[in-house]
């Protein structure tokens, strides 16, 4: 005990406890004051401290133990604070302090917490609507079972017959009077494939041009061997195109038949990779360094700039080696096609002179016989 006084009291006080000298009157509870402020008041009061003492003990300021004593919530700081001020107040004071902090909570209530409504539903009413509702859920449980029950019950049924009195006559007998039946025939064979039309050369426009006569065979021979091989094949899509665009690829692999066809790049990564079906090619992209893989060289045809190159070589084909193939062809045709414009250039350049040489010789006469002069004899 500090400064000579009880924490509590704990109830009536014998007598001869009373009776001796140093007996002192216990504190008395906080809850027997009319209020919190008053009981603390008395609490000091009877310890004989000052509430300049008491705040030297407590630390708080003694305007706000005054505040406490007097009841004047509003010249007390925050309710947390507060609550603070009145548990170190009893605590120094010999008090119960949880005691102190409830009476205070309950003298002044928190006005930032609103009241709420009571909630729930009064057992009366409960007790008297429960039949009702007991009934309703009942009557649901039931129909929904019925209606369970009547469905598959109704699956269980044997099947009825067709309520179709009498066949209509164009099912039995396949003809309607008045009416056109179109009939199937048998499938016709598919078309053959598309392939490049035969070139048509202008009679003598070619012995103009490239002065070969064609009804020369040595000539037309030698011809043949000095120039490049003819035109081959072009290049027929007949299914799904891959790879890249047409204008940005100057290879073509098409299969003949159903093969498999895998496109590695140098780093062992897959770029393309398909079973292609009869008819499906694949572009290849211009500068690109990888390796063709197929199943079977003899099911694919080489397209140079879009012109057949044969089958591939290899199960295993560089695409650079095909690609630099396509690129010489494209260099020599390029340079027979300016060597055929310049040949061309020339033989009409030779037919011009020849038509101009002849018409000359042709009005020569006749001025030479308009400017004779006439023999005066």
């Amino acid at each position: 005990m500090g400064h000579g006084v009880m924490a509590l009291d704990a109830g009536t006080v014998p007598d001869e406890f009373r009776a001796h000298p140093d007996w002192k009157d216990p504190v008395p509870s906080i809850t027997e004051a009319a209020t919190l402020g008053s009981g603390l008041r008395k609490a000091r009061e009877l310890s004989g401290r000052s509430l300049a003492e008491l705040a030297a003990d407590t630390r708080v300021h003694e305007r706000y133990l005054r505040a406490l004593e007097e009841d004047n919530v509003s010249a007390l700081p925050s309710r947390v604070f507060a609550i603070g001020y009145v548990r170190a107040y009893a605590g120094a004071l010999g008090l119960d302090e949880q005691l102190a902090v409830e009476r205070y909570k309950r003298e002044t209530p928190d006005a930032s917490v609103a009241l709420q409504a009571p909630v729930g539903v009064a057992f009366e009413d409960v007790k008297r609507y429960s039949p009702r509702i007991i009934g309703t859920v009942l009557m649901l449980a039931v129909a929904v079972i019925g209606w369970n029950v009547f469905q598959r019950i109704s699956l269980m049924q044997a099947p009825q017959p067709s309520d179709i009195a009498e066949v209509p006559e164009s099912w039995s007998l396949g003809d309607v009077p008045g009416q056109d039946i179109v009939r199937v025939g048998a499938p016709l064979a598919a078309p053959p494939d598309q392939t490049t039309p035969a070139l048509y050369i202008t009679p003598g426009l070619e012995a103009e041009l490239t002065g070969i006569d064609p009804t020369d065979t040595a000539a037309v021979a030698a011809a043949a061997a000095r120039n490049a091989p003819p035109v081959q094949a072009a290049f027929n899509p007949r299914g799904a195109i891959y790879g890249a665009a047409a204008n940005a690829s100057q290879v073509v692999l098409q299969a003949k038949k159903a093969g498999a066809l895998v496109v590695r790049m140098a780093d062992g990564r897959v770029l393309f990779a398909r079973q292609l079906a009869a008819g499906e090619a694949w572009r290849a992209p211009a500068g690109l360094s990888a390796v063709i893989d197929v199943s079977d060289p003899a099911a694919f045809d080489v397209y140079l700039n879009g012109e057949l190159g044969g089958p591939l070589t290899g199960v295993l084909t560089p695409l650079a080696q095909l690609n630099a193939r396509a690129q010489t062809l494209a260099r020599q045709t390029a340079v027979q096609v300016q060597v055929e414009a310049t040949a061309a250039q020339a033989a009409a350049a030779r037919a011009t002179l020849a038509t101009q040489a002849s018409v000359t010789e042709t009005v020569d006469p006749a001025d030479q016989t308009l400017s004779t002069p006439a023999n005066p004899g």
